[in-house]
């Protein structure tokens, strides 16, 4: 599918002038910096020099002091306290994170995470069965909890406390929980509202031990995990989550916690990692427990404090990661042979597939790979107890979440983000949701939103190109959302050499601008290139900036997003 390039333009060149000064940096960085709202010497020092000392504090969130109060009486009086989360990385890494801090002060203490065929997402009634049966006083709730007003009061009615530590948008009404730690909370004053479910019980961990006057070393040990689940959650990479990922990639690079270090291992690769690493390598090794068996392998995984067991729960989990992929691809393979077979589907402004034998545990997967095929609102559903469940993912600019809330009176439940969305439905409401879930969004999207787009963030000519504009580059790390790594455009480019096919279906060539250094470029599936690009013809790309790390020589190279071929 071709792609819309977008520039913006519109930014004040004096600023960028000004800032390109005060730094000695090249304009097209200053540009950059400017987009993404770096205006000031003072905002670049703090986007460029992340510090441990910039994170808010902690008890600017509302309820954190009701928090803290009640798990030092839960700890002083030796009661029970069961650490409960999600069953995805952010959920099991929060429960990592917060069961062994608070195992230095209590040994009343333990965790639980549903699973993911019995119990479906959030707080589940055999949780909080479990937690009852056990003599359970107090549950911490990682990740989720927000919305599950009924389940606390069920919970409450059996004699335990609840502290909620979610991120998730709450509903008009708060469950009746003994405090309730989210930012997005309407009356929670915290500064920053895009932590991760993990981020949050750091910050618990944080005001710990800031209240009891505790060494600061004491939380920050589990910056690796925290950055963990920034990466896979997808959350914004700026403010106090910049700072979490800045310093938890230096830890995880410099001196993981055992677990992960394992998981480095049998991943093929033990240094160097950047957020894209851990979200292509790790996350999905990590995810791969709750989806093809139960989750709590990936806790006692991240949990290892010795080796030998850390081997042992990473080479289970990625036996199930391979398991995954092959679940994965067959259920894609059925899913796009459905849409292609079916012409009413295919000329939809969304999609909507259900098959009842498809695996609960990777219809999120399938969910964003026909996303990224025909590139609109999608829902992946199979069946589950009698009723049918799903992921839906969404493209960007368009709020899937608001959609569904237009949909919910057909629905049994539903809950997430506005890219992506979990739900249940009745069997015999599938045919009516099909199409109002259509209606609403033909309604509602802007139609621009269906043809996928590459953002530049700067034009340029290769001869700005040389090691202290991409030492500077690499500053602006660490990338991902609402921080990207820029992707640059080029004119009047032309070829240097043949083109290869490298591969599948990856283009390699080497280019270069007129009397320009020659640069080698890779193109990933743009193999279609190869025939179409001849000598001295004149074409533009877009791409972003690396270094190609071979044989122990470094060299920059361009990774192509796209090429047009100028008339």
């Amino acid at each position: 599918m071709e792609k819309r390039w977008v520039i913006t333009d519109n930014i004040e060149q004096e600023t960028v002038e000004e800032l390109s000064h005060q730094l000695t940096i090249d304009k097209s960085l200053a540009e950059i910096l400017v987009k993404r709202g770096i205006r000031t010497f003072e905002e670049a020092r703090y986007f460029f020099r992340p510090q441990l000392g910039f994170l808010h504090d902690p008890f600017l969130m509302k309820d954190m002091e009701r928090a803290i109060d009640r798990i030092e009486k839960a700890i002083q009086l030796n009661q029970n306290i069961l650490i409960y989360g999600d069953y995805d990385v952010d959920g099991t890494t929060a429960v990592a994170l917060t069961y062994q801090f608070f195992s230095h002060f209590t040994s009343h203490i333990n965790f639980y995470i549903p699973d993911r065929h019995v119990e479906g997402y959030g707080i589940s009634t055999q949780g909080i069965d479990y937690a009852h049966a056990h003599g359970v006083n107090l549950v911490i709730a990682l990740d989720c909890g927000i919305r599950s007003n009924d389940k606390i009061a069920y919970a409450n009615s059996l004699g335990i406390d609840f502290i909620i530590c979610d991120h998730h948008l709450p509903g008009d009404e708060l469950p009746n929980a003994a405090a309730i730690l989210d930012p997005k909370r309407n009356d929670c004053e915290y500064p920053f509202k895009e932590l991760s479910g993990c981020g949050i019980g750091f910050k618990l961990a944080q005001a710990y031990c800031t209240l009891k006057n505790l060494p600061d070393a004491l939380y920050e040990q589990y910056l690796d995990l925290c950055m963990v689940s920034i990466a896979a959650d997808i959350v914004p990479i700026v403010d106090e989550n910049r700072v979490l990922a800045y310093y938890g990639l230096k830890k995880l690079n410099e001196n993981p916690s055992t677990g992960l270090k394992s998981l480095m291992q049998i991943a093929g690769k033990t240094e160097n990692y950047s957020i894209t690493d851990v979200v292509f390598m790790l996350a999905p090794r990590i995810n791969a427990a709750g989806r093809m068996g139960h989750a709590n392998e990936a806790v006692k995984m991240l949990l290892s404090a010795e080796d030998f067991i850390a081997d042992e729960q990473s080479s289970l989990i990625n036996v199930q990661n391979t398991e995954r992929k092959s679940f994965d691809q067959h259920i894609t393979h059925e899913a796009l042979a459905m849409i292609e077979q079916d012409e009413v589907l295919i000329n939809r402004k969304t999609t909507v597939v259900f098959q009842e034998s498809w695996n609960k545990g990777v219809i999120g997967i399938v969910a964003s790979r026909l996303t990224e095929k025909y590139y609109r609102p999608t829902i992946v559903l199979t069946e589950s107890n009698g009723n049918y469940t799903g992921s839906a993912r969404s493209v960007v600019g368009y709020d899937l979440y608001e959609a569904l809330v237009e949909c919910s009176d057909l629905l049994i439940q539903f809950g997430g983000h506005k890219y992506a969305a979990g739900l249940t439905i009745s069997p015999e409401n599938l045919p009516l949701f099909s199409e109002r879930f259509e209606q609403v969004v033909s309604k509602s999207i802007d139609p621009a939103l269906l043809i996928p787009e590459i953002n530049i963030d700067a034009t340029i000519d290769f001869a700005q190109i040389n090691a202290k504009f991409f030492r500077i580059l690499n500053q602006m790390a660490p990338f991902g959302p609402q921080n990207m790594a820029p992707i640059f455009t080029t004119h009047q480019v032309i070829l240097a050499g043949t083109p290869q096919i490298v591969g599948t279906n990856h283009l390699k060539i080497h280019v270069k601008q007129q009397n320009s250094t020659i640069f080698e470029a890779i193109g990933f599936n743009l193999g279609e290139f190869e025939k179409l690009l001849k000598p001295n013809q004149v074409f533009s790309i877009c791409y972003t900036i690396e270094e190609n790390n071979w044989r122990d020589k470094k060299r920059l190279q361009l990774n192509i997003k796209g090429i047009k071929i100028e008339e």
